[in-house]
């Protein structure tokens, strides 16, 4: 075993969470050194996006059809933007505010931020390709660097890159060594986000699989050491696009046509930060080239009827109390939920199954249960887990009943005593093939696991959003706890996030304000 697969294994055992020790932190709230939460680059051309908060979408359930491609402006932009990295509302009590945004954060601290590759699509690009970062507190965009180039040449017109980075100091302020598990979440949150709000203008979202962190690092501009006070690290890079592309596309004579210093200096986010050594260094063992995944057909997705799909993401929000007393849910309801994440989400092979904790579904026992999200895994499952387990077929397609029994206090207990957990319809824990795949496609696969749990978390959001439900994505569990629930004794399975879906009780003493205002 090479020594950045042993940096990684070693930190996700330091950062478990256990009955008898939770992983590092400071242990209390450091308010003085809290992070701002956004991002902007002092001395950098601005441009402000129309909002589209008036546009018409599709509904949420039609998302999967072969709807008609967008033309790439400014306005339509400005929608895929505001629909995913956004703000979706502000909220206020007790003379305090914070952001709510359309995609879900550990502890709202949102350690992701999102760069653009444009051709001159916009009149202040004047002819020129521009490299931007966008600034959702204000719905723009500040321009970094532009360029010539002939890379558009080779992708399908109407075609433009969007990537991602994380900053998981951020999330290491509140969460300490566990941060990095949370930032990597975060990002697959803001993935699915992207796909979805693509989605609503006819666009394909393609992840490149060829580009390393390093080139990333270089067009994002994450390299240039003396614009920066914290560190920001690349995640990935997307093709957005009329078209699907090929992930392995290369971006080789994209990086050679891009200056090697761009225009403005990052904020300063804390005066000062908490240094965690193992977060370092499982960043440093993570950055590897990616091994390019098996890929599998993506089906298209039965829905029941909903709201139009931008009030379906504006409405998401993470809950803190279930009503349980209201959380019981229909088997439609049910199977619709768990359908929207059975297939691929990104066209690659996949490698989270759900073990899920049912308290509240008509015509479902209570007990422990499985969707299995690729039979490849099945057999092997089945060895193992614990050897009386039922495996017994379920009207939905890959779900398997475990165990008849009631899991109320045990998935509280999991889930670091959260009544949320116990409290909706069902919990569940992503259940990845782990080891293997490590093994098999080097450390930078850590990261990756963790974006597909994060994508199918997001997805969860929207989903039960849809219903008229709510959820809530859970990152403090006991992780060998659950996995002595299923039987699990090594790394070949190991669960990576939590998730709980039912009926949320809205605060009446928090106010809800618009996302932005502006005097036209």
């Amino acid at each position: 075993m090479n020594k950045s697969l042993q940096t990684v294994l070693l930190y996700h055992e330091t950062t478990k969470h256990s009955q008898q020790r939770y992983a590092r932190s400071l242990g209390y709230m450091d308010w003085a050194t809290q992070p701002e939460p956004f991002r902007n680059y002092n001395g950098c051309e601005t441009i402000q996006l129309p909002l589209a908060i008036e546009n018409t979408t599709p509904p949420y359930h039609l998302l999967d059809t072969d709807l008609p491609s967008a033309p790439l402006l400014k306005e339509s932009l400005s929608q895929l933007l505001q629909f995913s990295m956004a703000i979706a509302a502000w909220k206020e009590s007790g003379g305090n505010s914070w952001a709510v945004r359309c995609n879900a954060s550990s502890g709202n601290l949102h350690p992701t931020e999102s760069y653009l590759v444009l051709p001159p699509v916009l009149q202040e690009q004047n002819g020129q390709t521009s490299i931007m970062h966008y600034t959702p507190k204000n719905h723009g965009l500040e321009v970094l660097v532009s360029l010539e180039t002939s890379f558009w040449d080779t992708l399908p017109k109407g075609s433009f890159l969007l990537g991602l980075s994380g900053v998981t100091w951020r999330e290491a302020w509140k969460y300490g060594e566990r941060a990095f598990r949370y930032t990597n979440l975060d990002a697959g949150h803001a993935w699915q986000s992207i796909v979805l709000s693509s989605q609503m203008l006819g666009w394909k979202t393609t992840r490149l699989d060829s580009v390393s962190d390093a080139d990333l690092d270089t067009l994002f501009g994450l390299q240039q050491k003396n614009r920066f006070f914290e560190k920001e690290h690349a995640d990935m890079i997307f093709v957005i696009s009329p078209e699907s592309v090929e992930p392995s596309l290369s971006i080789e004579n994209l990086l050679e046509d891009t200056p090697l210093q761009f225009e403005g200096i990052a904020n300063q986010l804390s005066p000062s930060m908490q240094a965690w050594d193992i977060i370092t260094e499982v960043e440093n063992a993570t950055s590897t080239v990616q091994i390019a995944q098996i890929s599998v057909p993506v089906q298209d997705i039965d829905r029941l009827p909903s709201q139009e799909s931008k009030t379906v993401v504006l409405q998401r929000r993470s809950v803190h109390i279930m009503q349980k007393e209201l959380s019981l849910i229909t088997q439609d309801q049910f199977h619709t939920i768990l359908n929207s994440v059975n297939t691929s989400l990104d066209s690659k092979e996949n490698s989270a199954h759900l073990c899920l904790m049912l308290n509240r579904v008509q015509n479902y026992e209570q007990g422990l249960y499985i969707l299995i999200r690729n039979e490849r895994d099945l057999h092997d499952l089945k060895e193992q887990m614990h050897t009386d387990f039922l495996w017994q077929t379920t009207p939905l397609k890959n779900l398997y009943l475990l165990e008849e029994r009631d899991l109320t206090m045990a998935s509280k207990a999991i889930s670091c005593n959260q009544d949320i957990a116990a409290d909706g319809a069902f919990s569940l824990g992503m259940l990845c093939n782990f080891s293997q795949e490590l093994q098999e496609h080097g450390a930078h696969r850590y990261k990756e696991l963790y974006w597909e749990c994060g994508a199918i978390g997001q997805q969860l959001y929207l989903e039960a959003t849809s219903l008229g439900l709510s959820g809530t994505g859970i990152g403090c569990f006991l992780d060998d706890m659950m996995h002595g629930l299923l039987g699990i004794k090594d790394n070949r399975y190991q669960i990576l996030y939590h998730f709980t879906v039912g009926r949320g009780n809205v605060d009446s003493r928090i106010m809800t304000k618009p996302a932005y205002i502006r005097k036209d």
